[in-house]
């Protein structure tokens, strides 16, 4: 943690309205407040501030990837061919154009420098992702793709009870 990332206390009422939103950003304010016990002025408030204080990021709603045709889910690991600031930049701005792309880590601790989840409908696409993006980003040396045949878990949900 960088010194200008403080944590903030969060209390009991914080925790859950945080719970609640996790699960279903659709509810309402009234439907919020009567899950944590608050009338809605101070429950509107407290959401409020923990927009504020960048603990809320935005409200998204999931799809069904099968549904709309997604049905393949890549594990894309990347290996650069320089370790340089300016080489990461270029290929993390590229990379954050491509709507396929679900995730994108910096890792360490093995032969990819990148891991990538990248979402498409079939194997041509695929293909295409591959072989006209990717590997046309300046500076990928290696690519190795592993291809996901079940989702055991799939959770957006972060674990608030070490808070």
């Amino acid at each position: 943690m960088t010194t200008d990332e403080k944590l903030i206390k969060l209390d009991r009422t914080d925790r859950r309205i945080l719970e609640l939103l996790q699960r279903d950003g659709s509810l309402t304010n009234q439907q919020l407040a009567e899950q944590v016990g608050l009338s809605p002025s101070p429950c509107s408030r407290r959401v409020r501030a923990l927009e504020d204080a960048g603990i809320i990021l935005r409200r998204v709603t999931l799809l069904e990837r099968k549904k709309l045709g997604l049905t393949l889910t890549v594990i894309i690991q990347i290996g650069m061919d320089r370790h340089t600031p300016e080489r990461f930049e270029a290929f993390e701005q590229q990379v954050a154009t491509f709507p396929e792309v679900q995730e994108c880590y910096l890792v360490t601790g093995q032969e990819a420098d990148y891991m990538l989840k990248v979402v498409v409908p079939h194997m041509d696409a695929y293909q295409h992702f591959l072989l006209d993006k990717v590997t046309r980003i300046p500076g990928v040396s290696g690519v190795h793709s592993s291809f996901v045949l079940r989702r055991v878990v799939d959770n957006t949900e972060l674990p608030l009870g070490y808070l």
